[in-house]
């Protein structure tokens, strides 16, 4: 940016210029969007927007960034027990429902398209990203089965991070109703995918296995109440909790 906003009316006109700039690109693509446009449908001159942007390219470095931010801040959201310890199916449902939400958002939408389309004009976002997001993954799948190597963590979450971003991209270039098939698909898929190694049947195996607390691997453990039908053990060494598909059996 040429300048950052340091009143509240000043930031909210930046934030109204990136909407409208989100929407200019989604409709029109880069090289056709100007800043004029961009303007127009923000409802401000364009000497207001040159105040904050010297050109389209530092309007669409601003998207990035935005688009970044609001994807770590969907992954920080998403890395709680709560979530990871759900059955597989519910745990992904849950991952699915947020992605389909960020890209309810115009912002994510252009960013994530025009990256697989024209990865030339970007400045901030490159493969990184996408290697953040596997590590990401790898990160739920080893806290969901912590005997999981990181070797194998990795590769599912790759295959993972790769096909859904395949799905993704078709869906949001398609109809919404295909949209939606799309993106229950990636459920799906995710679902068959994933069960076999770390699905609830997988899971309960180990349970039987030897009674160990996932986070620390402590033998220490006492019961702890049960939550959705399921007994849950307390480590009296790290203090965590987890239903017992988490840890294992004696």
């Amino acid at each position: 940016m040429r300048r950052s906003p340091k009143q509240q009316r000043g930031k909210q006109r930046v934030e109204k210029i990136l909407d409208a700039a989100a929407e200019v690109f989604a409709e029109v693509g880069y090289d056709a969007a100007t800043t004029h446009a961009i303007a127009t449908r923000a409802n401000t001159a364009v000497g207001s927007l040159y105040q904050f942007f010297p050109d389209k390219a530092a309007i669409f470095r601003a998207l990035e960034i935005r688009h970044v931010e609001r994807v770590r801040a969907m992954w920080a959201k998403l890395d709680k027990p709560s979530i990871i310890q759900l059955p597989l199916r519910q745990m992904i449902q849950q991952l699915v429902a947020a992605v389909a939400k960020l890209f309810e958002q115009p912002t994510s939408r252009v960013v994530f398209v025009q990256f697989f389309t024209a990865p030339e004009i970007f400045q901030t976002i490159d493969e990184s990203l996408t290697q953040e997001a596997i590590a990401f993954m790898a990160s739920l799948l080893k806290q969901r089965h912590p005997t999981l190597s990181d070797e194998r963590a990795s590769l599912l979450a790759e295959v993972c991070v790769h096909c859904s971003n395949t799905l993704i991209l078709i869906a949001l270039r398609s109809s919404e109703t295909h949209s939606q098939q799309l993106i229950q698909q990636i459920e799906d898929l995710l679902v068959s995918y994933l069960s076999p190694h770390v699905g609830d049947e997988v899971l309960q195996s180990e349970v039987m296995k030897v009674m160990i607390c996932p986070h620390c691997q402590s033998e220490r453990l006492s019961k702890n109440g049960h939550r959705h039908g399921k007994q849950r053990y307390l480590c009296k060494d790290c203090g965590k909790q987890f239903p017992a598909w988490k840890g294992a059996l004696p």
